[in-house]
């Protein structure tokens, strides 16, 4: 690959398995239970689920009935994971068969008062985010011998990758909460109907779309360009939940045909995008008439003009042998052995160990031969796991003796249960910039810790890609590899002129790797023609797009944008809070846009109550007024065709295609590891921060 004259660029690289499998243990969504029995279980008598993806987000409507089958009443309590920067912006109960949606609150305030109307023995319920792992949703009471009807909504961005769009209904919780697991168990059984449908409504042409693992899954290209997604246990399929029915007026669902289904796998949508597509600005806005500030997303989809990066490797396996790893170990030592039978005979690898402390299995590197990669498998192999787990050691000690004029890859791979030594989340941000490196975060598993993955991923202008255990994880490689080994577009800046805008998120975009969309959040005053231009630089020399195109004076088809941007927004204040602590001023700054905007965050919840008790606690029915103006929106557009946002077709910014797989090709070391059902961070480094 060409440089410039007396500049050489050493890309080295580093990837982090992290697994998050409990050995025996798994656990999914479902309604909670004390594991020792003092309560009697509930049932979900009903669970449908219904998809919307659509102008670069998906909206999730989740309706349950849960039935108590007792003589007392009950509380329910329904635990699911939290989907990728996702917030749940609606909590519906029926009472009096009538549905009344929920407030958001201070996180305290929504607690006091459920549990006062749990007290009193009147209708309420609540939702709460337990940090990065789960959704809560309590609901009081369950009436005996009846059932009670709940409905949750969340709404998350649905970006594409690589030409590849993605969609996850989480339903493994992933087994990381000791405590919990300690205390709870859970009910994940649907006895009556399950259903879930999804419809794709995409102005770009859609070639195919698949859910892995799910023969049974009937799925249909629809007119203008939509497809549809039904999976259920009935014989016929449930009626349909569309997105423009009154909320009032659902049917309680039934399946005389239904077959018990368990809410233990997540779901996963892809779909594949026409090849050959350019490069593209997408502009999605909402601004009300009259109103002089708007909120808008903008979507770049870069053209394919990053280069392949040409050079060997050093590997260097940093390998947890804690005694937390007892039942996981061998697999994940098979798939250490498995990556150093790929490797080429120029190649060279380095084994360190670390529990307490660390120790170096190998006398520095060693030569990829067939007799080496022989010997010290059979030595990784005699290893017992025992002691704690200081995983900051052990990244440490990696990370150090890295040749800077060879290529190389470290491979930590730990369960992450960090319990020894430095566990604080700023420290290990601090080790990676001490040592200037850069992360790719592959996040596997709903219960993972992934603000930390993708905070070190950001500290260092890397990026992150969540994995499923029911992903297609060859198309997850052939998605991350290119990015592996192409060069990409670092120190990522927005300029827009000719029309105001504030309050953009990301604030810092970092860098931009092959087939990789940048999706900014902002603010604008006023409309008419802006100047926009992307920059920064790829191999140390300075890089710029440019397009020019309108904001609209008036756009209401999309006023889920408004919440899109302040989860962005908290999301950025929690990030800080994890990094540097909690801060009065931050948390008061999530608070108020949870308040705001009706987001259930990690200091806010969403509670019901009766319109009464709204009325005596004083509390503004704000979240009720936006999911009106939401539905009439999700009406609106479900009457006609996608619309195509795209908004730079007189101006492209980019004149190259997008990129997308090319498939075929021997996998490497590298791609072999992304077929590893693990969470795993790749980090690669340069020479120089020069382009950043």
């Amino acid at each position: 690959m060409n440089r410039p004259t007396g500049m050489k660029r050493i890309w080295q690289g580093a990837v982090l398995l992290t697994a998050t499998l409990f050995a025996g243990v798994t656990t999914a969504a479902g309604l909670l239970t004390p594991s020792d029995g003092s309560l009697p279980v509930l049932d979900i008598r009903d669970h449908r689920v219904d998809v919307v993806i659509e102008d670069g987000y998906a909206i999730t409507r989740i309706d349950q009935v849960f039935h108590n089958p007792h003589a007392r009443d009950l509380e329910a309590q329904y635990s699911f994971p939290v989907p990728a920067h996702g917030t749940v912006v609606e909590l519906t109960m029926w009472i009096d068969g009538r549905p009344v949606s929920g407030e958001v609150l201070e996180r305290e305030r929504a607690r006091k008062i459920y549990r006062e109307e749990k007290a009193a023995g009147r209708d309420a319920g609540i939702t709460e985010k337990d940090k990065y792992k789960t959704f809560e949703t309590r609901v009081s009471p369950v009436r005996a011998g009846q059932d009670t009807r709940v409905r949750l909504v969340y709404i998350q961005p649905a970006e594409v990758d690589t030409g590849i769009g993605r969609y996850v209904y989480p339903l493994e919780e992933g087994g990381v909460d000791e405590a919990k697991l300690a205390f709870w168990t859970a009910n994940e059984t649907v006895t009556g109907t399950f259903s879930f449908d999804l419809r794709l409504r995409s102005a770009y042409p859609v070639e195919a779309v698949r859910l892995p693992d799910q023969p049974q899954a009937v799925i249909q290209p629809q007119a203008d360009g939509e497809w549809s997604v039904h999976l259920g246990n009935t014989a016929s399929a449930a009626t349909r939940l569309s997105t423009d029915e009154p909320a009032g007026d659902v049917q309680p669902l039934a399946g005389a045909n239904a077959v018990a289904h368990i809410l233990d796998k997540d779901l996963v949508v892809y779909w594949r995008h026409q090849a050959g597509l350019p490069g593209s600005v997408d502009l999605v806005a909402h601004k009300p008439e009259g109103n002089n500030r708007g909120t808008f997303m903008m979507v770049v989809t870069p053209g394919d003009d990053l280069q392949p990066i040409q050079e060997g490797r050093d590997w260097v396996f940093v390998v947890d042998v804690s005694g937390s790893m007892r039942g996981k170990y061998a697999t994940l030592v098979d798939g250490v052995q498995r990556a150093l039978q790929k490797m080429r005979g120029e190649d060279r690898f380095r084994i360190v160990l670390f529990n307490t402390g660390s120790r170096e299995l190998t006398p520095g590197f060693v030569s990829a031969t067939p007799d080496m990669v022989a010997h010290y498998s059979r030595a990784l192999v005699a290893v017992s796991p025992s002691n704690g787990t200081n995983l900051y050691a052990g990244l440490e000690q990696g990370l150090k003796s890295l040749d800077a004029d060879r290529t190389s890859a470290l491979v930590l791979v730990t369960d992450g249960e960090a319990n020894v030594g430095e566990t604080r989340q700023r420290s290990f941000i601090e080790l990676v910039n001490r040592k200037d490196v850069r992360l790719f975060t592959f996040v596997l598993g709903n219960s993972a810790n992934r603000p930390l993955l993708e905070a070190l991923a950001k500290a260092s202008n890397g990026f992150a890609v969540n994995i499923s255990n029911s992903d297609d994880i060859v198309g997850q490689l052939l998605a991350a590899t290119s990015k592996v080994t192409h060069e990409a577009l670092h120190g990522v800046k927005i300029h827009i002129d000719g029309v105001k805008t504030a309050d953009l998120t990301p604030g810092q975009p970092g860098s931009l790797y092959r087939g990789q969309q940048l999706v900014v959040f902002g603010h604008y005053w006023g409309d008419g023609m802006a100047d926009v231009r992307l920059s920064g630089r790829i191999s140390g020399e300075d890089k710029s797009y440019r397009t020019r195109f309108a904001f609209p004076a008036v756009a209401s088809e999309n006023p889920e944008i408004e919440r899109l941007w302040a989860y962005a927004r908290v999301q950025e204040a929690q990030q800080d809070i994890n990094d540097f602590g909690e801060d009065a001023d931050l948390k008061k700054a999530i608070v108020d846009l949870g308040d705001e905007y009706g987001l259930v965050t990690d200091y806010t919840a969403m509670v019901v109550v009766r319109d009464e008790v709204f009325d005596a606690q004083g509390i503004k029915r704000g979240n009720q007024a936006r999911l009106g103006t939401e539905a009439a929106a999700r009406q609106q557009r479900a009457q006609r065709p996608a619309v195509s946002r795209t908004v730079d077709r007189q101006q492209p910014m980019y004149r190259s295609s997008r990129a997308s797989h090319s498939g075929g090709g021997a996998l490497d070391a590298w791609s072999l590891l992304l077929l590893l059902p693990l969470v795993w961070l790749v980090l690669y480094r340069s020479h120089t921060r020069a382009d950043s």
